[in-house]
């Protein structure tokens, strides 16, 4: 094409049962509204030079839909990418700490919990003990961090011992390093649990985001367009952005420079919540969603009419901002 290749993200995903909780119908159309405005001033214009991508990402509450998609090339011709999400703000850089899963797995022995106990070794205790560990830990982490665990299974009867439990177990961090300065602590507590109890451990399921690294060049052009549209950002206000979340933008945020604004619709509740589904299927959230949809085609646009100093200066604060990512 020989301008910029632009990249803008279609979240579709609903969650289980609650449907569109986080409002990613309305992503998918900012997206595509967004993109189909720029392939239009490509048209009209033949001296205007790149190439606008709207992808599909699925799976971004189930796994991570952007990861496997990072894995298979699918951004290695990208040149930068931007989505927007509904929320109950309006935040240029919004907090989308990195979150890591681990689903772990103890296999102890069974034995009659009255008759011969003696016999058996307890996987629930095994569970519980790192469920304690992890609980402990959170005296510990700083308050940007968070660490959460159930445990999925815990044996089949109470007059048996169990022989096998499940955890599901997240952590968060707001920065690579400090991801895996607490993984290894989590790791710590979930090793104590086997190591206690005599039990065998196996993590089964691991997957993690990196945390959202909001590219400073391509906000401040969304910023410029936003305001200009009648957006007031909430970003510096502590009651506005209080929300904290993850998502598998983050890892796109550490493979190009992105960028991950969050708008206002007016929801009763916070994402994830009934509330909030019934807000991203009413009529009221259209405007705000087509106001953010301008903001990142205007954005594009600017890319694509100043690419070798923008997208340059893109890519130069990407690499700084990687570089603090995995220090601090």
């Amino acid at each position: 094409t020989g301008g910029p290749v632009i990249c803008v993200i279609c979240e579709y995903d609903a969650l289980p049962v609650i449907g569109h909780a986080c409002g990613h119908n309305l992503i998918a159309e900012a997206g595509f509204a967004a993109g189909v405005a720029v392939k239009e001033a490509l048209r009209s214009d033949p001296k205007l030079l790149g190439k606008i991508i709207v992808l599909g990402t699925p799976a971004e509450e189930s796994g991570g839909g952007k990861v496997d998609l990072i894995k298979a090339g699918a951004f290695e011709d990208i040149d930068v990418a931007m989505m927007v999400h509904p929320s109950r703000s309006n935040e240029l850089v919004p907090l989308f700490i990195g979150v890591g899963h681990l689903t772990v797995e103890y296999y102890g022995k069974a034995a009659h919990s009255s008759g011969a106990p003696w016999e058996g070794t307890n996987a629930l205790d095994a569970a519980v003990t790192c469920y304690n560990g992890l609980s402990y830990l959170r005296q510990h982490i700083k308050p940007n961090c968070r660490v959460g665990a159930i445990i999925t299974d815990g044996g089949a009867a109470p007059n048996i011992i169990p022989e096998h439990s499940a955890m599901d177990i997240l952590y968060r961090a707001p920065t690579v390093a400090i991801m895996e300065e607490l993984r290894k602590k989590v790791m710590s507590c979930v090793n104590a649990g086997a190591e206690a109890t005599g039990c065998t451990m196996a993590i089964t399921r691991s997957f993690s985001f990196k945390p959202v690294v909001t590219n400073s060049v391509l906000a401040g052009l969304y910023k410029k367009h936003a305001e200009q549209l009648g957006v007031v950002f909430d970003d510096g206000n502590p009651e506005a952005t209080l929300f904290v979340a993850s998502s598998d933008m983050g890892s796109l945020c550490h493979t190009v420079p992105s960028i991950h604004p969050i708008y206002r619709i007016a929801s009763a509740g916070p994402n994830h919540t009934q509330e909030f589904t019934d807000a991203a299927g009413h009529p009221g959230a259209q405007e705000p969603t087509l106001v953010a949809a301008k903001a990142m085609a205007l954005t594009c646009l600017d890319l694509l009419l100043q690419p070798k100093q923008l997208v340059s200066q893109a890519k130069a604060a990407f690499a700084a901002d990687m570089e603090r990512s995995h220090k601090s």
